[in-house]
């Protein structure tokens, strides 16, 4: 058994993983996305363990901890097989969805790694950022959609705007 200082610190950063990769997922559940609360929830923690693991959960970040480097590029490497899940491209219509999620769920494993190395200040910092990127980005995509709608179809990109 893990001494109780430690237990704590693992508790909290496993808790704040999830906490962040919810956060996360709130903006997708409220947008209809395939992966939501729970799914990044759930990625978040599993990058956090993992990380945890490979420092044997030790409360001090190792430098140059060559077991953490290689479990960080595990998650890397298995979360591309997640979200490759996640992309739909239907060449019929020119389109491929799905890359926001998958780009999400991407940050939210690394923000969960940062949670299990207990480098609170660039987690929030970056889950931060992650929401702003999320929400401003979809009011000017928002506005780009509509100001290429105004435009008569001969003069859209292909695949923006057209019927389904």
């Amino acid at each position: 058994m893990l001494p109780q200082p430690i237990l704590i610190d693992a508790v909290v950063r496993m808790l704040v993983a999830v906490a962040i990769g919810c956060i996360i997922g709130v903006d997708r559940d409220l947008h209809g996305k395939p992966t939501g609360m729970k799914t990044l929830g759930l990625v978040s923690l599993g990058a956090c363990i993992a990380t945890m693991c490979a420092l044997g959960f030790s409360t001090e970040p190792l430098a140059h901890n060559t077991e953490v480097s290689r479990v960080v590029q595990g998650i890397v490497t298995g979360i591309g097989f997640l979200v490759a899940g996640v992309i739909i491209q239907n060449p019929r219509e020119n389109r491929i969805r799905g890359l926001t999620t998958a780009a999400s769920i991407w940050v939210t494993a690394a923000v969960g790694i940062l949670c299990g190395l207990g480098v609170w200040s660039l987690a929030l910092i970056a889950t931060v950022i992650l929401i702003v990127l999320l929400t401003v980005g979809r009011i000017i995509e928002k506005g780009l959609l509509k100001r290429w709608m105004r435009k008569p179809p001969s003069q859209r990109p292909a695949g923006i705007g057209e019927e389904e």
